[in-house]
């Protein structure tokens, strides 16, 4: 195995903890916490999925950033879209700073204010976060044929 194969498979294990994560808050505890309009539910969630959940987006960013080198994506090089890596790894880095903003928003100025009377603030920023993270898995996909 080289090491671009193990950088891509952790790669690969981080996003399915950061998409599956999101997905499963999205899909499972968010429904119920609307309907009960109980942010509670939302935020025990948070509590025990942060660390794990940042900690793969930590290594999501490693790890990403290591194979766009690999790849020959280089900084000098992002946002140029001018190959099919370079658009895929340019559109992902937007992606990534959507995320920082809606985790910057959540945190700062959501979940410090969250009762039950503004539970669609903080479920427009889980749906955020979570379609961000599957069109960035779609996009990684991509790669293995070259980019788009």
């Amino acid at each position: 195995m080289t090491l671009h194969h193990f950088v891509l498979i952790l790669h690969l294990l981080a996003a399915t903890i950061w998409v599956g994560g999101h997905l499963l808050l999205a899909i499972c505890y968010l429904p119920t916490a609307l309907k009960k309009k109980d942010p509670q539910i939302i935020l025990n969630f948070e509590k025990k999925y942060e660390k794990l959940g940042m900690s793969s987006l930590a290594l999501l960013i490693i790890t990403g950033i290591w194979m766009a080198y690999d790849f020959g994506v280089t900084a000098e090089t992002w946002f140029h879209f001018s190959s099919g890596f370079e658009k895929v790894i340019s559109i992902k880095l937007i992606l990534l700073f959507c995320t920082f903003f809606c985790a910057v928003c959540a945190q700062f100025f959501i979940i410090p204010k969250l009762r039950s009377h503004n539970i669609n603030k903080m479920s427009a920023i889980i749906l955020t976060v979570t379609s961000i993270g599957v069109a960035m898995l779609i996009l990684g996909s991509t790669l293995r044929y070259g980019g788009i």
